[in-house]
């Protein structure tokens, strides 16, 4: 079972907080690299692969990766604030 995020109260938060602070957005950085290897890995084994079956599995899970990247980078992109810091909307 997936727990909600709490607030400081100990309640459930419905929606994310309007401003991310140093950690998330080091998360967030955290998880721009694991994604953009994962895909980089996934291209370099399925063409490095005979199995075709294989190769297009490998190409799926890199597409994949390639989407959450794109997509991480692009919420961070039109969520930033010109003073360096970021907010949700």
């Amino acid at each position: 079972m997936q727990q909600q995020p709490m607030n400081q109260q100990g309640q459930s938060m419905s929606q994310p907080p309007q401003v991310l602070t140093d950690k998330d957005l080091l998360y967030i950085s955290d998880m721009l690299s694991w994604n953009l290897m994962a895909m980089k890995k996934a291209n370099d084994m399925s063409q490095n692969c005979s199995d075709q079956q294989v190769s297009q599995s490998l190409d799926t899970a890199g597409r994949m990766h390639q989407q959450h990247y794109q997509t991480l980078l692009s919420h961070l992109q039109n969520n930033s604030n010109p003073q360096g810091t970021s907010t949700l909307q």
